[in-house]
């Protein structure tokens, strides 16, 4: 058996704390929502028990909690929806050149590089001079759009870089039309990438709260209604509070991948037996 290098055992190190730095907040956080009735906000804990997190269930005196979560949750789905259909629509247009496309490409990706304060203020502005209402539902899912679609536009653009337009040849010579090519030929093929490019947009928006601070008007979505409980709580209940989101957010990826290795294993079995068939 080999015997590692020294410098396998820096970068080793080197990796575990990298772990601790990015992992170490979050895991503080849910060690410290585990405090019994009388803890606080700092070490030491006192006592151990799930008090806080059943607080969450309860009347708060501040804050509207589930109220800004069922709105994040929701904002997040549409967020999701908009930028897979939009996603997948520019892909497919960028498959070939057209008079602009390069100018496009790298207004979308500028976007990414413009700071979020100034896009939630732009689009706050854009709202209210033009005397439309500053809402979570439409200047906010506006702001969450310039965040996401230009990362599912990307992953969109590299997937069909990469694809074999002889499946696309082959359909068109069995008399399907451009819709049932792109149904039942490239929507299948590329259906784990659409997965990811979901799963983007959704946790994206989730977490979001730059391009939401100016654009969600009066009702806060989670993030808002996290950042605003900072300043007027003082018991480990906001700890419990980031501990279930944290937690919903590990779920939610949980069942995309799920969902993405059951299409990969399908898709192989199909293939498989395919092959069998031949033979």
């Amino acid at each position: 058996m080999d015997k590692r290098s020294r410098s396998f055992y820096v970068l080793a190190c080197f990796f575990a704390l990298f772990l601790v730095f990015l992992y170490g907040p979050t895991i503080t956080i849910a060690i410290l929502s585990f405090q019994g009735p009388q803890g606080g906000l700092t070490f030491p804990m006192r006592g151990v028990s799930l008090h806080w997190f059943h607080d969450l269930f309860e009347q708060q005196a501040v804050g509207d909690i589930w109220g800004s979560f069922s709105r994040s949750l929701l904002l997040g789905l549409m967020v999701m929806a908009t930028t897979v259909v939009v996603s997948v629509m520019g892909g497919l247009a960028f498959r070939k050149r057209f008079p602009g496309s390069g100018v496009i490409f790298y207004l979308i990706v500028t976007s990414l590089v413009i700071p979020s304060i100034l896009i939630s203020l732009g689009v706050g502005l854009i709202f209210s001079q033009s005397g439309l209402p500053v809402h979570w539902a439409t200047s906010g899912f506006g702001s969450q759009l310039t965040w996401t679609l230009p990362f599912g536009l990307l992953i969109m653009f590299a997937v069909f870089n990469r694809f074999d337009k002889s499946y696309e040849e082959a359909a068109r010579d069995q008399g399907a039309t451009s819709w049932q090519t792109i149904r039942h030929v490239i929507l299948p093929i590329i259906a784990p990438m659409l997965l990811g490019v979901a799963l983007f947009g959704f946790t994206l928006s989730y977490d979001e709260f730059a391009r939401t601070l100016l654009t969600a008007g009066s009702y806060n979505t989670l993030p808002l209604e996290i950042y605003g409980m900072t300043t007027n709580v003082t018991t480990p209940v906001i700890f419990a509070l980031g501990t279930l989101t944290t937690g919903f957010s590990f779920l939610i990826i949980g069942l995309f991948l799920a969902v993405v290795v059951t299409l990969n294993r399908r898709r192989s079995r199909l293939g498989s037996d395919a092959g069998q068939g031949l033979v």
